[in-house]
């Protein structure tokens, strides 16, 4: 019997839509769940902007507090798309009134915030999702399973780059995204979290690490009015960019592996050119979120000039199978946050983690925490 299950989204700009898509999704792709989402309450403090959300997709309720949410009734888990700075704040109160959470990466400024949630989950018995979307792709599944198998043989060294141009316009405005306070780390918060999480997943544990970070930007215009994702100014006042556009970062592992992970939101010609190449004593495996069906394999016992082979994955790697019959039909980003949706909403219905967790999320901010130190010193940190 399929119950239905009181959902809040918290913050409505671009993310928001997408965790409000995935709601809508997830039982076509999955209607084996037992429980379904009921699109209760969205929360946005921009004026009219919940009120279109719940026009569009069909919120029975709108607030401009997300204290409402906590106190009501109806809703049983909620998606948090705020800014980074109110991470803590809103997912310690969620968890704290019961409510289950998926909450969007990096889940606050610092690993402290992270931790918060996390120890806040636990102590409430609730489930928490985050939004480490990159790992829920098929081919990344299947790289991991080959890896883990050790059809590549023993992981020598890998590289995970996440390069975009969100930022690289001059007249990109000075929103929170660029501030210490509410932003975070930048490009490390942004993007590096999403490559530190592939690198765990696919990897395992980091130990040690040492990076670089730059700002290429310095200065920015205030924007005069609401904004929403990456909005452009002119005229307004300028202030200065107080966080990283880009980070080298050289990786150990508890493996022994060697790494390199390198993310910029200043790239010039580089849109979501995000990837990684693990390579092993016997072959490698390569991803290219571009082409995010496909999963370059080099296996064999040539070792030199041993080819690479295009793997198009199918119905048997990850969940693939919800959404394609047939290897080669594509995939697209909004799968990846349906998949998400799923072990979200799995979670609840078993009580057991499915997917992304808040421990994850401790995990990569800790790695985060760890490029600022070393960045600042310029020494290795271990972790």
């Amino acid at each position: 019997m399929v119950s239905a299950l009181g959902v809040a989204v918290v913050g409505f700009g671009w993310m928001g839509r997408v965790h409000t898509q995935a709601y809508a999704r997830v039982p076509h792709h999955f209607p084996q769940l037992p429980v379904r989402p009921e699109l209760v309450t969205v929360v946005e403090d921009v004026p009219g902007r919940a009120e279109e959300a719940a026009e569009r997709f069909g919120f029975a309720t709108t607030a401009r507090d997300w204290r409402e949410v906590a106190a009501d009734p109806r809703v049983h888990a909620v998606s948090i798309t705020a800014p980074n700075f109110l991470h803590r704040e809103i997912g310690v109160a969620m968890a704290e009134a019961g409510k289950h959470i998926w909450i969007e990466k990096p889940v606050g400024l610092t690993a402290a915030d992270a931790r918060a949630v996390a120890d806040a989950v636990v102590r409430a018995g609730v489930q928490g999702t985050v939004g480490f979307n990159y790992r829920n792709a098929p081919a990344v599944v299947y790289a991991r399973e080959l890896i883990a198998a050790g059809e590549i043989g023993t992981v020598t060294h890998v590289r995970v780059r996440l390069f975009s141009d969100y930022a690289a316009h001059p007249e990109g405005a000075l929103t929170w995204r660029y501030e210490r306070e509410r932003g975070g780390s930048g490009v490390l918060g942004d993007l590096a979290s999403h490559g530190v999480d592939l690198a765990r997943f696919l990897l395992g544990d980091i130990t040690a690490l040492t990076a670089d970070t730059a700002i290429f930007v310095p200065e920015r215009a205030r924007p005069t009015g609401a904004t929403a994702g990456h909005t452009r100014a002119t005229g307004g006042e300028p202030g200065p960019v107080e966080n990283e556009d880009y980070v080298n970062c050289l990786l150990r592992f508890a493996s022994g592996a060697r790494g390199v992970l390198e993310a910029s939101r200043v790239a010039v010609g580089e849109q979501n050119n995000y990837g990684f190449e693990v390579h092993g004593t016997k072959g490698a495996v390569l991803w290219d979120f571009r082409r995010m069906g496909e999963l370059g394999v080099s296996r064999g016992t040539a070792y030199q000039d041993q080819s690479v082979s295009t793997v198009f994955v199918g119905p048997g790697h990850g969940a693939y199978a919800a959404f394609q019959p047939g290897s080669a039909n594509a995939m697209g980003y909004d799968d990846l946050k349906v998949i998400e949706a799923h072990h979200f909403l799995r979670s609840i219905a078993e009580g057991t983690p499915h997917g992304a967790t808040l421990a994850d999320a401790v995990h990569s901010a800790t790695v985060l925490d760890a490029m600022s130190r070393s960045a600042e010193s310029g020494a290795w940190v271990s972790l």
